[in-house]
This record gives C-alpha cells, structure tokens and sequence, in this order.
C-alpha cells in the first residue's frame, strides 16, 4: 500500500469527490485513507476547480465514495469491500485513461 500513497493523484480530469462514512463502523479505513489521499494539498494542487466533499454520518451506513469527472461520468466505489490500494489504483486508472481521452480529443 506504500507505493499507492507516495504516488501522485492527479485530480485533473475530476470535477467532484463526494466521500462518506460512518467513523464508528470498523469497515471504514480504507475509504479514510482514500480520502486523505485525494484531500492532500499535493493532490489538490493538480486541479483547484475540483470539490472534495466529505460527509461524516452516524448512520451506521456503508462507506461510499463517489467521483464526478469533467465528462460526466461518474465511478462508485462502495468502501467496505474495497482497500485504499484498490481504491486508488481504480480511481487513478480510470483519470489516466480520461485524459488520454481529452488528449486525444485536442488533436
């Protein structure tokens, strides 16, 4: 999982991150480690216009995390079943793959 939190998120092809858990559930680390990856000042600082939401319940709810891109798109991520490794890694795969798409728009 170190590997995951030393690379760079890149939020450039994402408009909106909506994080929500329940602090007291015992499945919510991932989805707060996914969180403080996408909240750091590093990843922030790749797209300002980006909103980070999080949402803390006490609803014994599942942890959900949900990113809007630029396109419209949305992805869902459903944090109890999931490790912050596999968070990340599906998140970054699908902006890499929008920006080859916006890339590949341009020319």
């Amino acid at each position: 999982m170190a590997s995951s939190r030393t690379s760079t998120v890149v939020l450039k092809t994402v408009k909106k991150i909506v994080v929500q858990f329940c602090p007291f559930e015992s499945d919510v680390r991932s989805t707060r480690e996914f969180l403080f990856a996408v909240a750091s000042d590093k990843a922030r600082s790749t797209n300002l216009n980006c909103e980070v939401i999080s949402t803390v319940k006490h609803d014994r709810s599942e942890p959900v995390v949900d990113v809007t891109y630029v396109d419209g798109e949305r992805l869902v991520m459903k944090g109890a079943k999931l490790s912050s490794n596999e968070m990340l890694n599906a998140f970054k795969a699908r902006c890499m793959a929008k920006d080859l798409q916006a890339k590949a728009a341009a020319k």
